[in-house]
């Protein structure tokens, strides 16, 4: 008759849990060097080409010569993330800055030519039958793709347009609609987790955000 020594077969599961958990652990370390390939893979290609543009003949050494005038172009150094978990979630940010940065750009012509018309209508009553049609209008013509972004996407736009027209979306509903449509809007934004009021930070919580943006702004993600 055999004699199970369960002392030893307990002692063993454990070694054989403690190099499991070592070698997990050991995989999460290994750090991820972000690099041009895989910008594109995980993102797709620039929705942006780097901009040349043609700024006339100078003269040069006796000579005239034709003059371009070149785009911001950015270095930045690798980025380190410390597992695959957070390479995937920044890479994910840029995805969906590409997917709804475009809209806080148009949103941001659309409140430039907004306020360039408000100042060229004489009276209050002009003034506020062109704000009630064009809140029809924006309603028509951004509904339909604002409904198809995620929540994550919608979140991230709400910081967008702060960056774009350095004013909240809360502020920009209170200054042309008033302060009752702004607050409702932000009641309604906060049933989901989200606020109009939120502020864009370059600097702290959106550094690596800014980072993105600049890359795609400029051409090179």
């Amino acid at each position: 008759m055999v004699k199970i020594n369960f002392k030893v077969i307990l002692m063993r599961l454990a070694m054989l849990l403690a190099i499991l958990l070592m070698s997990k652990s050991f995989c999460q370390a290994q750090e991820i060097r972000s690099d041009r390939t895989t910008e594109r893979a995980m993102t797709g290609e620039p929705i942006f080409s780097h901009g040349m543009y043609y700024t006339g003949m100078v003269e040069y050494d006796g000579e005239m010569i034709p003059s371009f005038l070149f785009a911001d172009y950015y270095v930045f150094g690798n980025l380190v993330f410390k597992n695959e978990r957070q390479a995937k979630k920044y890479y994910k940010i840029a995805a969906n800055i590409k997917k709804v940065y475009p809209i806080a750009c148009e949103i941001r012509r659309e409140v430039d030519i907004t306020v360039a018309h408000m100042d060229s209508l004489p009276t209050k009553k002009e003034k506020d039958a062109y704000l009630k049609q064009q809140e029809k209008d924006l309603k028509a013509k951004y509904f339909p793709r604002l409904k198809k972004l995620t929540f994550a996407q919608g979140k991230l736009l709400i910081k967008l347009v702060d960056r774009q027209c350095e004013m909240t979306s809360y502020n920009l509903i209170k200054q042309f609609m008033g302060s009752f449509k702004a607050g409702f809007y932000n009641a309604f934004a906060s049933l989901f987790g989200a606020s109009l009021k939120k502020e864009y930070d370059p600097d702290v919580d959106d550094r690596l955000t800014e980072r993105a943006i600049l890359l795609i702004e400029s051409g090179q993600m």
